[in-house]
């Protein structure tokens, strides 16, 4: 092993992992009230996603799985589901807003005790939070989306994660139509980022301004679902997630997509390999 490989891998493995993460709000994530972790693993350099499993022996699946995610949706890798079978069921309404944090990997609305349920091969699910991805980790059949929010639930020690891919449009005029409006920015995500800059620094949270669900809550009733068993995309990347990733898209305002993507930053996993195929890290090997 060359010297540089051997300062890159000690590097690496002394980066502390912190789950704040895909998980982040379930059974893997445990923090004090009112504390807001800050990630250590990351998406460049030592960092990086190649090195996450030499940040913890837990994170072997990291580089050993062979049903991780993100993938890329094309035919053959996933069974087509209707909202029939993955019924997401939201609060109307958010009349005192929710703790919106920065967790350094990503920002995440926090969702627990809201009363937000989905129902999944007969389990009923908890959702715990809500997070974005930039751009986004899945792509769809070859075509990355500028961002995806991921849905996180929770039933026991099953997770289940629904995700929903986000495009931009320009802002809606304030004379739009009903009918030009479908295009238009979707006003939950307008509202919660609006106070994205107060979490601009890693460690921070703040209340959004009170927002409605409704407009995602019908995008999820009229979708179909993409669905597959996968993992979370992030340290420790354990599998046996359920995966339903909807064929409808969230819209952002050009605007916003940027005052997001500076507080952000880059935050996706690299795409993996077909579910059941080897780990590409496992196939990079030098033997």
């Amino acid at each position: 092993m060359t010297t540089s490989m051997q300062t890159l891998l000690l590097l690496a493995g002394a980066i502390t992992p912190v789950f704040g993460f895909c998980g982040g709000r379930t059974h893997l994530d445990t923090r004090e009230e009112g504390f807001v972790p800050v990630s250590n693993f990351g998406y460049v350099a030592q960092g990086s996603p190649v090195l996450w499993h030499h940040l913890s022996p837990a994170n072997s699946a990291c580089a050993a799985g062979s049903n991780q995610s993100p993938i890329d949706m094309v035919n053959g890798v996933f069974t087509m589901a209707t909202s029939n079978d993955v019924t997401v069921t939201l609060p109307d309404e958010l009349p005192e807003g929710a703790v919106f944090e920065n967790l350094g990997s990503t920002v995440e609305v926090v969702m627990e005790g809201k009363g937000a349920k989905l129902e999944l091969d007969g389990e009923e699910y908890e959702l715990m939070q809500f997070h974005f991805h930039h751009p986004s980790e899945h792509i769809d059949n070859g075509v990355s989306l500028p961002m995806e929010m991921h849905m996180v639930f929770q039933a026991g020690t099953q997770v289940a994660v629904v995700g929903v891919y986000i495009d931009l449009v320009d802002s809606a005029p304030s004379n739009a139509t009903r009918l030009s409006r479908r295009n238009a920015p979707t006003a939950m995500l307008e509202t919660i980022f609006a106070s994205v800059g107060d979490i601009a620094t890693p460690g921070t949270e703040t209340t959004t301004a009170p927002f409605s669900m409704t407009e995602l809550s019908e995008t999820l009733a009229t979708a179909e679902f993409q669905r597959y068993s996968g993992s979370l995309t992030t340290p420790p990347c354990s599998e046996g997630v359920n995966w339903s990733v909807s064929t409808k898209k969230l819209m952002m305002s050009r605007e916003t997509f940027v005052k997001a993507r500076d507080v952000i930053g880059l935050n996706s996993r690299y795409v993996q390999n077909t579910p059941g195929m080897a780990n590409l890290l496992a196939m990079a090997k030098l033997e």
